[in-house]
């Protein structure tokens, strides 16, 4: 942790004498903001063919690795509030790709699963080109495993108190 922050420190230092530390393409979190962008506009066409927004897809997806989950449970999943992930799901049902029913053990619950429809869908794997789109090759894994400790570095950090 030290070395990270020290190299840290060291990269922002020498960008702000190159005057070049508030340059957008030395920004992080533009990079995987952009990145992100570019992912939209690759699936789009995909899953509008499928009638399916980004996150109806991933809910699916979420689904298909975890049948019978509660809303919370999903919610969780997708770093979506239940508010949010309600019409999402509500739109699912009504295109026959998922069945939500309360949990008989706990009415308060509302359990979502995939349809024998939904498993078709996925099974088709609409977004497997797109792996072949990011041009990482053998890298892909690396990537997606780094942006996801960046991900969960920066979720913790959040959760953790202000240090003076």
């Amino acid at each position: 942790m030290a070395t990270s922050k020290t190299a840290n420190q060291s990269a922002s230092a020498s960008a702000k004498n190159d005057g070049d530390g508030r340059k957008l393409s030395n920004f992080l979190c533009f990079a995987v903001y952009s990145a992100n962008l570019a992912f939209g506009r690759a699936y789009k066409p995909i899953l509008d063919a499928l009638g399916l927004t980004y996150t109806q897809y991933i809910a699916m997806v979420a689904l298909s690795e975890e049948d019978d989950q509660t809303v919370s449970m999903l919610g969780e999943k997708l770093f979506l509030e239940s508010n949010t992930l309600t019409p999402i799901l509500k739109k699912l049902e009504s295109v026959g790709f998922i069945t939500r029913h309360r949990d008989p053990a706990d009415e308060r619950q509302v359990r979502v699963s995939l349809t024998p429809a939904g498993r078709d869908l996925l099974d088709t794997d609409p977004s497997s080109t797109l792996i072949t789109a990011t041009g990482l090759g053998e890298d892909f894994p690396v990537v997606q495993q780094s942006v996801t400790r960046l991900r969960d570095n920066l979720l913790r950090a959040q959760a953790e108190p202000a240090k003076s």
